[in-house]
């Protein structure tokens, strides 16, 4: 997806602690050839970091989508969403939490932070390749974003 006030490519951010997962990722984006920037932090502390210090240098430099795992280290994703979601600067940005939890109460809870969808991972890897076309399909689609 592009952002429209000067046609470069939006950065997606994945914050991910499984090397696999991101592995994964990274080749399903590859595969369908989308081309927008990848950046990955490993953890909820670095991927707040890393949000607010864009905020703070050029919020029009923000990543366009966020793709969050609820189970991570050192914070978790339900701390970072909430967290995302309650900042002025980074509450517009979409949260699609990607994760293995099927559990109903991590639905719920996502859905009440305010994660804009939730998807579990399929283990299965060409099942994990149409997930992320569909995500890539929907917020650089369909869906207008802002910018």
């Amino acid at each position: 997806m592009k952002d429209l006030s000067n046609g470069k490519l939006v950065e997606i951010l994945l914050v991910e602690d499984s090397p696999t997962d991101v592995m994964m990722t990274r080749e399903a984006l590859a595969y369908h050839k989308v081309m927008n920037p990848l950046h990955v932090v490993e953890d909820g502390v670095s991927a707040i970091e890393y949000l607010l210090s864009k905020a703070a240098e050029d919020p029009i430099r923000l990543p366009g989508l966020i793709i969050l795992d609820l189970n991570l280290p050192r914070k978790s994703g339900r701390e970072v969403l909430k967290e995302i979601k309650d900042h002025s600067r980074l509450m517009r940005i979409p949260v699609v939490v990607l994760t293995t939890s099927k559990a109903e109460e991590d639905v719920i809870k996502s859905y009440g932070l305010h994660a804009n969808c939730y998807i579990t991972k399929p283990v299965d890897f060409s099942k994990f390749i149409d997930v992320v076309r569909a995500i890539n399909d929907f917020w650089f689609g369909v869906v207008t974003l802002p910018v």
